[in-house]
């Protein structure tokens, strides 16, 4: 699961224009929004389309689970492994 952690902080990183962040400055525990990184709702559009363009997974802006695979680095792998396992 590391190396999927790393594949995702450094699309977060390209996906949003994360200038002069490295994917070992994002924590893989922390929110990704609000106190932890501090993305908005822009960047979470951008980055849904970043993961459905790079791993095929769709998460739909109204889904209350999309809130929960998008609060951290990790949830985010779990959810695109989960994905991939199907």
């Amino acid at each position: 699961m590391d190396v999927l952690n790393n594949e995702i902080k450094a699309l977060i990183i390209d996906a949003l224009n994360l200038e002069g962040m490295t994917p070992d400055d994002i924590d893989t525990a922390a929110p990704l929004f609000g106190d932890g990184l501090g993305l908005d709702s822009i960047d979470a559009l951008e980055l849904g389309l970043a993961i459905k363009n790079r791993y095929g997974v769709i998460l739909s802006a109204e889904s209350e689970d999309t809130r929960k695979h998008f609060y951290s680095v990790s949830s985010l792998s779990e959810l695109i492994a989960s994905q991939r396992d199907k």
